[in-house]
C-alpha cells in the first residue's frame, strides 16, 4: 500500500477546509523550503532533520495549527491573545488562514527550541 501523504490528507476534506490548509502549508514551506513533508500522528507534519517544527489538521468547527511541542505557545502568549490555543494546538477559523508573518514566528520559535 502507498504511503499516506499530505495531499492525501487534503484531498479528503471539504473545499473551505482544504483551500486554508493548503494556503497554510504554501505558508509553512515558505519559512521552511527543506522540509520533509510526512503524516505524524495522522496528521500533516513539517520535519527538518528529523524534527518535526509544525503540523496542522482539520476538525469539525476549526482548524489547528500544532507546532509538535507545548513550550512555543507560552513564548508568543501576547501575539497569540486573539486565538484559543492549548498547549499543542493553535485554533483557527475554516475560512481564515493564519498569517504568514504568525506562522513565521511559530517556526521560529520551535526551530530555536530544537536548535533545527
Amino acid at each position: 500500500m502507498d504511503e499516506f501523504t499530505i495531499d492525501d490528507y487534503l484531498a479528503e476534506l471539504p473545499q473551505q477546509k482544504r483551500e486554508t490548509l493548503e494556503l497554510l502549508r504554501n505558508r509553512i514551506l515558505a519559512v521552511i523550503p527543506e522540509a520533509e513533508q510526512c503524516i505524524s500522528y495522522g496528521m500533516p507534519a513539517f520535519r527538518v532533520s528529523g524534527k518535526v517544527l509544525a503540523g496542522f489538521a482539520a476538525f469539525k468547527n476549526h482548524l489547528a495549527y500544532l507546532p509538535h511541542s507545548g513550550q512555543v505557545f507560552p513564548v508568543l502568549a501576547d501575539e497569540l491573545k486573539d486565538f484559543v490555543y492549548t498547549n499543542g494546538s493553535l485554533h483557527f477559523a475554516l475560512d481564515e488562514c493564519l498569517s504568514a508573518q504568525l506562522v513565521e514566528r511559530l517556526i521560529a520559535v520551535r526551530r530555536e527550541q530544537v536548535g533545527v
